[in-house]
């Protein structure tokens, strides 16, 4: 399935869950990797506001695009910023879903909104 760029420019984006090395496989425990470049991937949490809107995405960041400086309930941005349809059948049941990836996730600033 085709993934698509989520525009971030006039969105606010909250840290909610601190980035933890994602897991592929919980009963084995295996860590989830990049396909391409084998670096560990990260999952993180986040309310995404925008237009009076919100709402709490997971998203996937490699293990170097986790900046310094991350407070949880802080501002944060997540350049390159896609998101993909998925859908798969577990244990006879049809699931979908959106994945979110990010190829970073930095601390930002809080929009300032200009108005009375």
């Amino acid at each position: 399935m085709r993934s698509s760029r989520v525009e971030t420019s006039a969105a606010t984006i909250l840290l909610t869950e601190a980035p933890e090395t994602k897991i592929k496989d919980r009963k084995t425990g295996e860590i989830a990797t990049d396909a391409n470049t084998g670096e560990t991937l990260m999952t993180l949490g986040v309310v995404y506001i925008e237009e009076g809107e919100s709402s709490l995405i997971k998203v996937t960041v490699p293990q170097s695009g986790v900046s310094e400086g991350l407070a949880l309930g802080g501002p944060v941005a997540l350049p390159g910023l896609v998101a993909r349809p998925w859908e798969s059948t577990f244990n006879g049941q049809q699931r979908h879903g959106i994945a979110y990836r990010a190829a970073a996730v930095t601390p930002s600033a809080f929009l300032a909104h200009v108005g009375a």
